[in-house]
């Protein structure tokens, strides 16, 4: 249990990254 709960804590913090990255190299790329 605890180790599905560390995993999705995980994945929505890796889901902001990519969101994060994907504004910033679009960003970048507007420039």
């Amino acid at each position: 249990k605890q180790f599905r709960r560390v995993a999705t804590r995980y994945e929505k913090r890796a889901e902001n990254y990519l969101a994060m990255l994907m504004i910033a190299a679009i960003l970048i790329w507007l420039k």
